[in-house]
Parts: C-alpha cells; structure tokens; sequence
C-alpha cells in the first residue's frame, strides 16, 4: 500500500478488533443518508473518534460521526455514517480516508452517496441520480505528493472511474423498484458557500448535472487502490443554488432515503 495514502495501521486494528471478517463492499453515507447504517445486520458501532487518521473535525448536522460495520443482504459491509469535508478545513488526503481505511481493510467495492443539488433541469427534488462521470472543480487532489505504487508514477487513470458493470446492475434493480433515476456528471466544488445564480448557470453550460462539496477526493484515492467505485447522488434542490439551507437538505434527505437504502441493499444483493 503507497505509504502516503495509508491509514494508521492502529485504524485497522480498531476495526479488526469488533470486526473480523473483510468488508466486500464500503459505502459513505452522505447528508441525510446515515439510516442505511439502521439496516446494517450485526452491526457494530465505531465512533471516528477512536480512528487516529480519521481527521478531527466537528460533525456536520447529518452526519453522525461513526463507522457501522457488519452485514447487509448477507454480505460484509462497513458504512461510513457521515464523512469529512475540505470545507472544515482538512486536507484533500483526510477528505479521501474513507477510501483509504476501506483499502485498507481489504474492501472491493467502494460506494459513494451524497446529498447534491440538481443543476440539469429536467431533474426534480428526490431523485436519484447515477454517478457516470465527475468534474473536480476543488483545484485540489489527493494524490499530491504521492510517489506512485512502489514508487512508481502517480497518474492514475481515471476514464473508467465509475464502474460499468455496476451502474448496469444500479439501473436495473431502480427500474425494478419504480425510482426515478438517471445518470449523470457530479461537479465537486470546494463550498461551504452554496452556488450563485451565475455560478449554476455556468454549470450548467459546462455540462454538470449535480453539484456538491465531496465525493470526488474519494472517488480518487479508490482508483488510486484500484477499488470499483459506484456513486448516487440525491437531488435536494432542482436548478439552483439559491435560497438552499442545510436543513432543506436534511429534510429532502429523511424523505427519500428509504428508497435510497433500500435501492443500494438491493444492489449489494446481486453483485
């Protein structure tokens, strides 16, 4: 493992010491989206506080702050419920250690979800939209300093970041649940300040579909480790950025993450 993307060896142990077993599948909870960590079966609770690399930050309201580990649809899963942001202040390589820890633990697959605002117009509040591609518009990246794999180079490939096979199995098993969803280009901006009217339309016209203020540093450490990465963004705010509150985002986040939770254990289902 590249030691400058590596996670405390004593991280690892703190979770091998409540959970033996190897994580098949890593999923990040994003705002409002913590309750798949309720449908977790013999789960164990691990506060970020007891995880040395886990940056020390205070929680944003909706995220709750732990990693919840056990199973989901019989299968190994460990679920970040909440995650850090480079708006807090850390760093780009502290935004990205969920994926990092999950690498380390020896997980495959890498779910990332998100609350984000809708940019294209065609999209409502509540829908799910299926990551396909992103733009790290952060003017930051992870892998800054990072000599390579056994020192070997650093230029990742990132053209088949989000995993065909698994956006294929996402849409098939929406369709079978009747929610609406669609793929779509993810924008990551740095925030905390929400997007200004000029700001949306300049999105807009570059090609964003949804906008938010996390996902792509992780989205690129996983490659970085060669994680299969699946991505879902809730909409909370269709076509703008003005007039949003954080509580909106919550509220949108409580009212349609059942269907979210119960689309991705549907997901893990049949891989």
């Amino acid at each position: 493992m590249p030691d400058t993307l590596s996670v405390p060896d004593a991280d690892v142990a703190r979770v091998r010491r409540d959970f033996s077993a190897v994580p098949r599948v890593a999923i990040v909870a994003g705002s409002g989206l913590g309750g798949l960590a309720e449908r977790v079966e013999g789960a164990v609770a691990i506060p970020y506080a007891e995880l040395e690399g886990f940056p020390s930050v205070g929680n944003v309201v909706g995220h709750s702050g732990r990693l919840v580990c056990g199973t989901l649809a019989s299968v190994p899963v460990v679920v970040f419920a909440g995650r850090a942001h480079r708006y807090q202040g850390v760093s780009a390589l502290d935004a990205a250690y969920p994926a990092r820890l999950a690498a380390a633990l020896g997980a495959e697959v890498l779910v990332l979800t998100n609350a984000a605002g809708g940019i294209a117009e065609d999209l409502r509040v509540g829908d799910v939209v299926l990551l396909s591609d992103h733009v790290n518009m952060t003017g930051d990246n992870p892998l800054v300093g990072w000599p390579g794999p056994a020192g070997g180079n650093p230029f990742v490939p990132m053209s088949d970041t989000w995993d065909a096979e698994l956006r294929a199995i996402t849409l098939d098993a929406a369709a079978d649940s009747g929610l609406r969803m669609r793929e779509g280009v993810y924008f990551g901006l740095l925030g905390p300040s929400y997007e200004t009217p000029a700001e949306v339309r300049m999105l807009r016209l570059l090609g964003a579909d949804v906008v938010g203020m996390s996902t792509v540093m992780e989205a690129i450490v996983a490659r970085a480790f060669g994680l299969r990465l699946l991505g879902m963004s809730l909409v909370t705010n269709a076509a703008a950025g003005e007039g949003l509150a954080h509580s909106e985002v919550l509220e949108v986040g409580a009212a349609s993450a059942g269907a979210m939770e119960q689309l991705l254990t549907t997901v893990i289902r049949n891989l």
